[in-house]
């Protein structure tokens, strides 16, 4: 008894490093933000400041009814997030797996036998006779290893913060296709407004030659003009077409990011009439929390903190504790009486006396791990400043660029106009107006592709922030372990943020 007392004792021991998740550098505020508001352009500002984050299904913030019905199908079909998700399942049984080591094992077996001894009954004079005998047997065996060191604890740590990598990959994957879902959705809308201006435009060049041909057989122009109508024409005829093309594969992509067959999905034109919402930014430092990727990368830092407790732990001894009780008896009547009786108890300890450097190389092995993991956690926090500054200035530039092409636009009309009264007075040739049309037609293209890019840079403003996730989110390692949250769909909402769940794992899962 005193050394079930002794065990316990040593049971809290735990000879592994406390996890405190490193600092990375992070500015105060956005440069991008710190733009006056004279350089501001119409068309896209940012949110409210009482708005600091998003929330929930940020596509929503688009309002368009269309895509949030693709985003819906996307969460439900989309097979990338089955696999994460199956990924995240297993990663969660992986912890169960760990925790059962905390606990003894017990085994029990039945058996039956008859056996012939040819020495039993001889006498001292060299005669005597075979004896044949029946056993019976009934034991319970139980086998513990306290985990005196940590190793197991440590263990458990690792596999949660491993479960809680898969849940923020899994919140990753599930971002970046509800991103690149968002994209070609505005995309496609976007080749359907480019082609609705094409229409447009071959009709007008359509009544551009029809007047060509007139004004030539009435002798006023000549052939030549009606040529270089038929080829203006018919060139802007051939780029319509072409845009098929493009149209076709982002249909081709959402069916495939909804999990529909290519074959089996279409989707009604419908030109881009949308402008860019007001994102809530926030400050940088709650990309911390925000950013899957992020946490993804915090956590890993976790589970190599823990494993290098596990590899210190190959240090001290193992102990181990070993009980047997059971019936035993060679009639079957008095199988299940008292006498039948047996049980030993007893404790073993082993330890490497020698191992070549073996431990001390693990050792150093899951340091260097840990430290190639703070410089991915860090680079990583680095990328995504970058992502939302990057986003933040095409944003803005953006804005100041539609202005600057919508005037262009009108000017290209207005020249036109005119190109086309001093045509029909005979003043200038046909060739003015081409000139006149092509660069109207090339600004309207310029204008629209414009405001796609716009469109596509506010969806991956959104993504750099995280879109609607933190790292409150995550599964706890009481979730972890619960059979439970383990059968059902996606990670329940944790009570604390993620780095909580770091060295004091242990303690919450005994």
């Amino acid at each position: 008894m005193a050394f079930l007392a002794a065990a316990a004792a040593l049971a809290g021991c735990n000879v592994g490093p406390k996890y405190a998740r490193p600092p990375a550098d992070s500015a105060p505020a956005y440069k991008e933000l710190a733009v006056p508001d004279s350089a501001a352009a119409e068309g896209w500002k940012l949110a409210h400041p009482s708005d600091s984050t998003l929330h929930g299904n940020w596509w929503e913030i688009f309002n368009e009814p269309e895509l949030n019905s693709l985003e819906t199908q996307l969460n439900v079909s989309n097979q990338n997030i089955a696999q994460a998700m199956a990924s995240l399942q297993e990663s969660r049984a992986l912890v169960r797996e760990a925790r059962s080591q905390l606990f003894p094992t017990v085994s029990v077996g039945a058996g039956a036998s008859r056996a012939r001894n040819p020495l039993a009954g001889t006498s001292a004079a060299g005669t005597g006779s075979a004896h044949s005998f029946d056993e019976y047997t009934l034991p319970f065996d139980a086998t513990w290893v306290p985990d005196l060191w940590g190793r197991v604890r440590n263990t458990i740590a690792a596999n949660v913060a491993n479960a809680q990598i898969s849940a923020s990959d899994l919140e990753n994957v599930r971002l970046t296709a509800q991103a690149e879902l968002a994209v070609d959705y505005f995309d496609l809308r976007g080749q359907d407004a480019l082609d609705q201006l094409l229409k447009s435009t071959v009709v007008a060049y359509q009544q551009s030659l029809d007047l060509t041909k007139a004004l030539y057989e009435t002798g006023i122009d000549s052939d030549e003009s009606v040529a270089q109508a038929e080829t203006q024409l018919e060139a802007t005829q051939a780029q319509e077409t072409n845009l098929g093309i493009l149209r076709a594969q982002l249909e081709h992509a959402i069916a495939t990011l909804t999990g529909k067959p290519a074959s089996a999905f279409s989707f009604a034109a419908l030109p881009l009439n949308s402008n860019p919402p007001a994102i809530p930014v926030g400050v940088p430092s709650q990309l911390l929390e925000r950013r899957p990727d992020i946490s993804a990368a915090e956590r890993g830092m976790a589970q190599a903190n823990a494993q290098i407790g596990v590899a210190r732990a190959a240090y001290f001894p193992t102990v181990t504790l070993s009980a047997t009780l059971g019936l035993e008896s060679s009639n079957f009547t008095n199988w299940f009486t008292w006498p039948s009786r047996f049980w030993t108890f007893g404790p073993s300890a082993s330890e490497t006396i020698y191992d070549a450097g073996l431990r001390k190389a693990t050792v150093q092995q899951f340091r260097a791990t840990y430290d190639a993991n703070v410089a991915f956690y860090r680079q990583t926090v680095l990328t995504a400043f970058q992502q939302v500054e990057d986003n933040l200035s095409t944003l803005r530039i953006l804005a100041l660029q539609i202005q600057q092409q919508d005037a262009a636009v009108k000017s290209a009309d207005r020249n036109l106009g005119l190109a086309s009264d001093r045509y029909r007075l005979g003043i200038d040739p046909y060739l003015n107006v081409i000139t006149a049309q092509t660069t109207l037609l090339t600004n309207q293209q310029a204008a629209l592709n414009l405001r796609i890019q716009q469109m596509s840079a506010s969806v991956q403003l959104v993504e750099a922030l995280g879109g609607g996730w933190d790292t409150t989110q995550l599964p706890t390692p009481a979730n972890l372990t619960a059979r439970s949250a383990a059968q059902s769909g996606a990670p329940a909402a944790a009570a604390a943020p993620a780095q909580q769940a770091g060295a004091s794992t242990a303690t919450n899962l005994r």
